[in-house]
């Protein structure tokens, strides 16, 4: 099984391409690879978005990319593999942004991307740090997490959900943020699972044994 990290020049992607590697080493779940290579994508039986920086600059380097988009279109449209996107991985999921500028998402979930505004005008944006995790559905990318397991987060805009039931967990930060997302053969993790100590090394192994 070969999992790919598709590197479209978004941020560093070197502690998680170490974290999968360790938890597909535990898991007996094959190589993961990083990759800019449109063909390999396209063969992958699972696939990850990662992402830092602002929505239309990722959204414009994935679409602009040697193919990268197309790739990851036949793996997860056509081919029904596998999807995780992680922070602005899971923000393109959606179907709008507005971060600077309305952009296009994938259009996979049902929520657009705006600005955090938290109701206690004490909380600071960037919702920087640990928040505990409160599940609102059950999902086998969530075997063994519970409300109250803690994720790390780093961001300024979130997806505001139009079909909650696509939203599998969220945190509160002056009002619920969304944190985890998923629909059909696709999720998306507004956190870091690299960085979420225990809690995201399980998710990123449920993940890569997760069959959709």
């Amino acid at each position: 099984m070969l999992t790919v990290i598709i590197d479209y020049e978004s941020g560093n992607l070197h502690s998680a391409e170490k974290a999968f590697q360790r938890m597909a080493r535990e898991t007996g779940s094959g190589d993961v690879i990083v990759t800019d290579k449109a063909e390999t994508v396209a063969r992958a039986d699972r696939v990850v978005l990662p992402g830092d920086g602002a929505f239309p600059a990722c959204q414009r380097a994935l679409t602009g990319h040697s193919g990268l988009y197309e790739a990851m279109i036949e793996a997860v449209e056509t081919r029904g593999r596998p999807f995780l996107g992680i922070c602005v991985g899971m923000q393109l999921m959606a179907r709008t942004g507005h971060e600077y500028e309305e952009v296009p998402g994938l259009g996979w979930i049902d929520g657009e991307v705006s600005h955090i505004s938290p109701a206690d005008p004490a909380l600071k944006v960037p919702h920087m740090g640990w928040n505990d995790l409160v599940i609102d559905t059950p999902h086998p990318v969530l075997d063994g997490i519970a409300t109250g397991d803690h994720a790390y987060f780093v961001h300024s805009y979130h997806m505001a959900m139009h079909d909650t039931a696509q939203r599998l967990a969220h945190v509160d930060y002056g009002g619920d943020v969304t944190a985890i997302v998923g629909a059909g053969n696709k999720l998306g993790f507004q956190f870091h699972p690299e960085k979420s100590a225990d809690a995201g090394l399980r998710m990123i192994a449920n993940f890569l044994r997760w069959t959709p």
